[in-house]
């Protein structure tokens, strides 16, 4: 199942096509996106129930999917190659910052750019569908509603002030695109082994698998878990693999033009132009 939000309102994509959750459940859920996840158990058992479509939908109509979450969860250096090309020592448990919600934005959305130090990290995101507190890591996935694509938008400079404020550096007005949908963790054959990477005006940057994460999906709820509760609509931004601007020699980064594309396996593809 592929759900998104289509000018503001939660929607089922179905091909080319889309079908309206109000409409079709009779106001029973959404139309707005949060009131999806929030009775999400209620809404998996009912939505495939769908049949009847409302007509075609444009993709740059497409919003964040998720925009009002209550915590945003982003793991640093989850990937051994990340790692390795930060010249950084391997965590031996998750490396935990936050994006603040306010900087989550949509799939097509303009990324609007301060400052020169500004990089790119593609990630799979992960979307909380039941609550998890102490959960096990062989239960996890249990708790994920779905995957989305993601980009952790990094402002150099003000990431590493002041001693390091990774979280505000990573936290400026839409500097995490999202989208273009969500889609349910049923519809991938292999979960924990999905392609993702991202290409800046053409060019390939970066390209890895999921199966490389240090941390998996299931181990980061359990994490995370163990130390608070995750709620419905919560999002983990899982890691990014090496390929990012600052190591590079020299250094690289997102230029006002530039388009930045980045995809995950089975989700899609989201499009943003740095201004």
């Amino acid at each position: 199942m592929r759900i998104a939000n289509l000018d503001n309102r939660a929607v089922i994509l179905l091909g080319d096509e889309f079908a309206d959750i109000a409409t079709a459940s009779q106001g029973r859920f959404g139309p707005d996106m949060t009131s999806i996840w929030q009775q999400w158990e209620e809404f998996a058992e009912w939505a495939p129930k769908i049949r009847t479509t409302s007509g075609r939908y444009e993709p740059r109509l497409l919003r964040c999917p998720v925009p009002q979450p209550r915590q945003v969860f982003a793991i640093g250096l989850n990937y051994m190659s990340h790692a390795a090309e930060s010249a950084m020592q391997v965590p031996t448990v998750p490396a935990t910052f936050t994006k603040f919600p306010e900087c989550l934005t949509g799939p097509f959305d303009d990324i609007p750019l301060v400052g020169g130090a500004n990089d790119w990290e593609v990630e799979l995101v992960a979307v909380i569908g039941r609550r998890a507190d102490r959960v096990a890591e062989a239960d996890a996935w249990q708790h994920v509603a779905g995957l989305t694509v993601g980009q952790d938008i990094s402002d150099r400079h003000l990431q590493f002030a002041a001693s390091g404020q990774f979280s505000l550096g990573k936290s400026r007005r839409g500097y995490g695109p999202l989208g273009p949908c969500v889609v349910t963790v049923d519809e991938f054959a292999n979960r924990d082994d999905i392609a993702l990477g991202c290409s800046l005006d053409g060019m390939t940057m970066q390209e890895a698998r999921t199966k490389d994460l240090i941390f998996s999906v299931p181990r980061l709820v359990a994490e995370l878990s163990a130390v608070l509760p995750l709620v419905p609509g919560d999002l983990i931004f899982t890691g990014t693999p090496d390929g990012i601007g600052a190591v590079r020699k020299p250094p690289i980064f997102l230029q006002p033009g530039q388009v930045l594309e980045s995809w995950v396996e089975g989700i899609g593809t989201i499009r943003n132009r740095c201004v």
